[in-house]
């Protein structure tokens, strides 16, 4: 009995969480738990909430404020069409009674429209309210349960997918695994990868008088101009100029000596001044939008004769649809032009196409004229400018002040529309009034707050 009461005490002793009760020949030996017991009534509670958030929000909900913007841009659209008839109409009586009924009725569709945006619109806000507090909630409860993890496998999960993050965003800063180049045969230089800079950064001979404007070198200069560079000031109120600037040399425009200027237009603004910054040179010609005209006008340097063609029916202008961000539009941005390694193209935008931009080719020629266009699913005010490279479309925005972000692309061969581009601009100014490309030199050329800028353009041929 001895041995045997011995043998329990020191199992006892060596188990150190197990007591002893002795009946008889019996022994019984009762579990002590030190740990807590895992609360799953807790986790099933955040599972079951989670799945609720889950059923709360639907693919319909989150689509329903886009479908009613757009009914209402389109009903806008159409009653601004509606006026512009009762407007035309001159019979005083009849016709002029009708157009304005219809035009009560559109009004009317238009209101039900912005009811049914505001309650969507409520609905969402308090939807995302209380989807918030349950989000919130269900962080603390599983920051609580994180407390039975013993080995902490939950904290080192977390941390291997930062490191693995930061990992990524360190290949891609330092392109640390390229891809394998392919072919890319409308262009050799491939896409933009990149943009080093700025290279150049300086006041113009205006010093910070004119705000507004653009500079550059031709792409395809007459014999004798190809060092030359050329400068457009909006000297009217940021809106108008009627004379361009050429320097000999890039030392010339820097330290703003030697400047010969050519009149375009006897004055500000009258027919055939320029119209807004977006202003580029090719072929020995300007290239810019006519005044209170939505039309593409060619001054010829050499002749200093000017011939112009009109864009497609209702294209924007006179301020209509200029570049924008969250804080402030760029004004009279309605037509851009560009310049690349096929040739020159405009941007710009009509009412039909919801404000997304249009891009067209502009075929040289006294006067020039159009050729292929491309719509895109870009909407024109959510960028800050746009600019060719190798047939492919580029398109920033207003970052911050130290920032602008190259995010949108469109390759007009393959017809591809990338949002996810992510290529920054360091900025020395707040904002970006003109931006171009140059393929002779790979440069980007900006107008940015009086200061004239470029930087290096980076292309690759390999897939990004």
């Amino acid at each position: 009995m001895k041995s045997s009461l011995l043998s329990v005490w020191t199992a006892a002793i060596f188990l150190a969480l197990y007591s002893q009760t002795v009946r008889g020949k019996d022994c019984v030996c009762e579990l002590k738990n030190a740990q807590r017991p895992f609360p799953m009534k807790q986790l099933d509670s955040i599972h079951t909430a989670a799945d609720r958030c889950n059923r709360s929000i639907t693919s319909t909900q989150l689509t329903e404020v886009d479908v009613l913007m757009l009914g209402v841009q389109r009903r806008l659209d159409q009653l601004e069409n509606s006026v512009s008839v009762l407007e035309n109409e001159d019979d005083g009586d009849l016709y002029g009674a009708v157009s304005l009924r219809i035009i009560e009725l559109e009004l009317a569709e238009v209101q039900v429209l912005l009811g049914k945006l505001k309650n969507t619109i409520r609905s969402h806000k308090q939807l995302s309210e209380i989807t918030a507090t349950k989000l919130q909630n269900m962080t603390e409860g599983m920051q609580e349960l994180e407390a039975f993890d013993r080995l902490q496998v939950v904290s080192k999960q977390r941390e291997n997918r930062r490191l693995m993050k930061e990992l990524a965003g360190c290949q891609h800063e330092l392109q640390a695994t390229p891809q394998p180049p392919t072919p890319q045969p409308h262009c050799p230089q491939g896409q933009l990868v990149n943009v080093n800079g700025p290279r150049i950064y300086s006041l113009t001979q205006h010093g910070t008088s004119y705000s507004y404007g653009a500079w550059g070198k031709d792409p395809k200069p007459a014999p004798g101009k190809e060092d030359m560079y050329w400068l457009v000031a909006l000297t009217s109120s940021n809106v108008y100029a009627n004379y361009v600037r050429h320097y000999s040399s890039l030392s010339t425009i820097l330290v703003g000596v030697g400047p010969v200027d050519t009149t375009i237009a006897s004055s500000n603004p009258t027919t055939n001044t320029i119209m807004g910054p977006n202003v580029v040179q090719y072929g020995d010609a300007l290239y810019y939008g006519c005044y209170n005209s939505p039309s593409v006008c060619r001054f010829n340097i050499s002749t200093r004769s000017v011939t112009n063609t009109p864009l497609p029916q209702n294209s924007g202008f006179n301020n209509k649809f200029p570049f924008g961000h969250l804080d402030a539009t760029y004004i009279y941005t309605d037509l851009d032009f560009a310049t690349d390694e096929s040739g020159l193209w405009v941007v710009y935008t009509t009412p039909d196409n919801f404000g997304n931009v249009i891009l067209s080719e502009v075929l040289e020629g006294s006067p020039p004229s159009l050729g292929r266009s491309w719509r895109t699913s870009l909407h024109k005010r959510t960028a800050t400018n746009t600019f060719m490279a190798c047939g492919v479309l580029y398109a920033t925005r207003f970052q911050d002040k130290q920032t602008e972000e190259i995010f949108y692309s469109f390759d007009t061969e393959t017809r591809e529309e990338r949002y996810d581009l992510k290529i920054h601009l360091k900025k020395m100014q707040t904002n970006i009034q003109s931006l171009n490309y140059n393929p002779r030199d790979r440069m980007l050329y900006a107008y940015s707050d009086s200061y004239i800028v470029s930087y290096d353009a980076v292309l690759c041929s390999c897939n990004r």
